[in-house]
């Protein structure tokens, strides 16, 4: 069965009869789920298989579980994992240490969720902050320059791939500048072309190789004064895909978010017209999918020929002993609260 250009999220713990009836007519490539859409283990691995079931295909699963301020699956069933920085905190201690920590926790992670049948995760978060940006990157972030936030970015994609759950590059070309938060309002980049090559644009350059990347709702002012990247055909194909050599699958992030305009089905076929491969759609509202739906093409092409090659890079999660794994990396982190102690 062909897919369309969109990912869907659901409105809540079950698909309704007519979400049901939705999926299985409109064909979204993928679903991904929030924390609306979790409550028990059972509950999500039936929500995954219902919806697999109404699409007709082992179709992927998305969640956003970085650690920290975004992890939609969390206590009391599945443990909490740290934010990044905590990662990149370890790192400046011990490199050797902290690349082994993101890459166990993202391990962690992704033996959570492929027991419940999610096989992709919106990880690793590669913007590179600056001081006055708005917070709502802050500690998502690995650390503040190129190399170490590839480096640990990389380990937590390896430990994410090693448990079977395929990691998303986000928030392409970078979302650490930015001065306001997409999911409220725009914002808007005024670095040089020099500035964001050497530093934002670098850091996605040595992870270009993932499968699966994500676009920010970003104006960057040296290359489109108008356009976010979502939606910038410059963006995209010089930056993204030229610039920084991305030739992975290209999904937006979510179109009903604060800082794109227009109508639903006009920010879809914007972000389709600019380069994006699919469209991500995430708040459940029946009529906001019905208008995604409406204009989002069947899968074809490069774009087919990308999803294709992102989805054959999923594995058999390799071996792992949980218990030992997780007093493994508790050990680790207890590095990082010993060196805090000793700082105050």
């Amino acid at each position: 069965m062909t897919a369309s250009a969109f990912i869907t999220g659901v409105s809540d713990f079950a698909l309704t009869a007519a979400e049901r009836a939705f999926v299985r007519e409109a064909r979204p490539w993928g679903l991904i789920l929030f924390k609306r859409n979790i409550e028990t283990p059972a509950q999500v691995a039936a929500l995954v298989a219902s919806f697999r079931e109404a699409v007709g295909v082992e179709a992927p699963v998305l969640v956003d579980q970085e650690g920290g301020r975004v992890q939609r699956i969390g206590p009391p069933h599945w443990p909490s994992y740290p934010a990044a920085a905590v990662y990149g905190t370890l790192y400046e201690r011990d490199q050797t240490m902290g690349l082994a920590a993101a890459r166990l926790g993202a391990r962690l992670i992704a033996h959570d969720l492929e027991r419940l049948g999610i096989d992709i995760d919106c990880l690793p978060v590669a913007d590179l902050p600056v001081p006055d940006a708005d917070p709502v990157i802050g500690d998502r972030a690995y650390g503040d320059t190129p190399l170490k936030v590839a480096a640990l970015a990389r380990a937590a994609a390896e430990g994410l791939m090693a448990g079977g759950v395929l990691p998303v590059l986000k928030h392409l070309p970078g979302h650490g500048r930015a001065a306001a938060d997409s999911h409220l309002k725009l914002p808007v980049v005024d670095a040089s072309r020099a500035e964001l090559d050497a530093a934002d644009f670098a850091t996605f350059r040595l992870l270009a190789g993932l499968p699966l990347g994500m676009t920010a709702h970003v104006v960057f002012c040296a290359y489109d004064p108008v356009n976010p990247a979502t939606t910038s055909v410059t963006i995209v194909q010089d930056v993204i895909r030229d610039s920084i050599g991305f030739k992975g699958l290209l999904m937006s992030d979510d179109v009903s978010m604060g800082a794109l305009s227009g109508s639903l089905a006009e920010r879809t076929r914007a972000a389709l017209a600019a380069g994006c491969d699919i469209v991500l759609h995430c708040n459940g509202e029946f009529a906001e999918m019905e208008a995604v739906a409406g204009v989002a093409p069947v899968l074809a092409g490069e774009a087919a020929a990308r999803a294709a090659a992102a989805l054959s890079a999923r594995n058999a999660p390799d071996a792992i002993d949980e218990a030992d794994a997780r007093l493994a990396l508790a050990a680790m982190l207890a590095e990082v609260r010993v060196t805090d102690a000793r700082a105050s």
